[in-house]
């Protein structure tokens, strides 16, 4: 067996569904009714950022009063008695990682922080943010969710490239393999050298591209997973 010394791990929506958060392909989910050009671009919010204020105001307070399941316990104890070096990178928004007592690098921004467009200054967002809320450093009328929007750049992508070109084992939980670039993550890992796990409800879409497979519930394999990792 491989030593592995270097851990990356990518989440998705699929580990915090068991904690009542869904996603935006969520079939009755929040907001449904809305398409995502609608509330998660930088042109819907200057066509309509009263109604992109109210969607991320929801999702705000629904993250607010969830808690972390087992999977996101489990990730937090793999970080805190694993010997090597484990990065936890996250799409998720909801702050649920940091709940358990994980760090997550955060790659599409995080509902609880408010991000000024005009100076680029970030803060703790207030539950509600509404139309013309001014930053807290400049005092533009300009503050936004601090979401990384579709067309955007996710953040932190020099960092976690660097990593996945130096981790022994990569694992992807609860995504779908639909959104890039994290959909192309496996690859790199592989490319790398990198042993290459899938954790999912069901198949995603890069299913294909990984060594070994795990499917269940989150709250029940990635435990499972983590308790073997330090044995």
């Amino acid at each position: 067996m491989r030593r592995i010394d270097r851990i990356v791990i990518l989440t998705g929506a699929g580990i915090s569904a068991e904690s009542g958060l869904g996603t935006f392909r969520d079939e009755g989910g929040l907001w449904a009714q809305h398409r995502i050009e609608d509330v998660a671009t930088p042109e819907a919010f200057a066509r309509n950022p009263d109604l992109v204020h109210r969607f991320y105001n929801a999702r705000r307070m629904q993250a607010a009063d969830a808690t972390p399941n087992a999977a996101h316990h489990a990730l937090a104890r793999l970080q805190a008695r694993f010997s090597g070096d484990v990065m936890l990178v996250t799409q998720n928004v909801d702050g649920l990682h940091e709940k358990a007592g994980a760090q997550a690098v955060h790659m599409h921004g995080e509902l609880a922080r408010a991000l000024c467009p005009t100076c680029g200054h970030r803060w703790e967002a207030p539950i509600e943010m509404t139309v013309g809320e001014p930053c807290v450093a400049c005092a533009a009328p300009t503050a936004r969710p601090d979401i990384v929007w579709f067309g955007e750049i996710p953040y932190h992508m020099e960092q976690i490239l660097d990593a996945l070109q130096t981790c022994d084992l990569f694992a992807a939980i609860g995504t779908s393999g639909q959104v890039y670039p994290a959909a192309g993550f496996v690859e790199e890992a592989r490319m790398a050298g990198a042993a290459t796990v899938e954790l999912n409800l069901r198949d995603s879409d890069m299913s294909h591209a990984f060594d070994d497979h795990i499917t269940g519930p989150a709250s029940k394999t990635v435990p499972a997973w983590v308790d073997r990792l330090l044995a």
